[in-house]
């Protein structure tokens, strides 16, 4: 036996396993469900998207103890934790995330889970509290008004200037996103931020050649 086959053995009977108490996975896993089911009732709270994903949400606990019980494993034996870590690398995921919120609480679920897992709980739950108060928090600031899109519709083509001199006139900012003319009929839409969107309706509406004139919310960034 050499030098190499002596160090090799002597490196994996010190670090193969190193046993963990079954008592220590269940607490460890019950602390990790209770700030996971936390997450769960921020996300249930703060969702502001047009309709409400129970799965998504589900998926946060499942996330947050699958992580833990990872990170428990890779503590427990160091070479079941490299086999682990190029298993996990050619994991792909390709679902799309579009609200920038959802990856936060995705994000959240995971870290919860490898901080519980390393046995830190009591940082998981300090970060949790932070995370939820700076939340709270920034939400209740509104950085500006939320804008909305105006859809005009008429029968005659030159009657552009008229619309927009109302709507100059009921709006603080307002912005041409579409305008489709023919030569009998215009269609726009305006991207407008207004108090009075119901009076300016009504003005639109007196016009004669105005066919239909709404206003509709929508969940893009405010440009202006």
């Amino acid at each position: 036996m050499n030098f190499a086959d002596i160090f090799k053995k002597s490196f994996l009977e010190g670090y193969a396993s190193s046993r963990i108490d079954v008592a220590e996975i269940i607490i460890c896993m019950l602390i990790t469900v209770l700030i996971a089911a936390y997450i769960f009732m921020v996300y249930r709270i703060l969702n502001r998207n047009a309709f409400y994903n129970r799965n998504f949400n589900l998926s946060l606990i499942a996330l947050a103890v699958i992580t833990a019980a990872i990170i428990l494993t890779i503590q427990s034996n160091i070479v079941i934790s490299l086999g682990m870590v190029g298993a996990l690398s050619i994991v792909r995921f390709r679902t799309a995330i579009k609200d920038p919120m959802d990856l936060v609480f995705l994000f959240w679920a995971i870290s919860i889970g490898i901080i519980c897992g390393a046995g830190f709980a009591i940082v998981a739950v300090i970060a949790s509290v932070i995370i939820t108060v700076i939340v709270l928090l920034f939400e209740r600031i509104s950085v500006d008004k939320a804008a909305v899109i105006l859809l005009v519709n008429t029968t005659d083509y030159k009657t552009e200037s008229q619309i927009m001199n109302i709507v100059e006139s009921h709006c603080s900012m307002y912005k041409v996103k579409a305008r489709n003319l023919t030569k009998t009929k215009l269609d726009m839409a305006v991207e407008v931020k207004t108090d009075k969107g119901a009076g300016m309706v009504e003005k639109l509406m007196d016009l004669e050649c105005v066919t239909s004139a709404s206003l509709v919310d929508h969940d893009g960034e405010v440009t202006f």
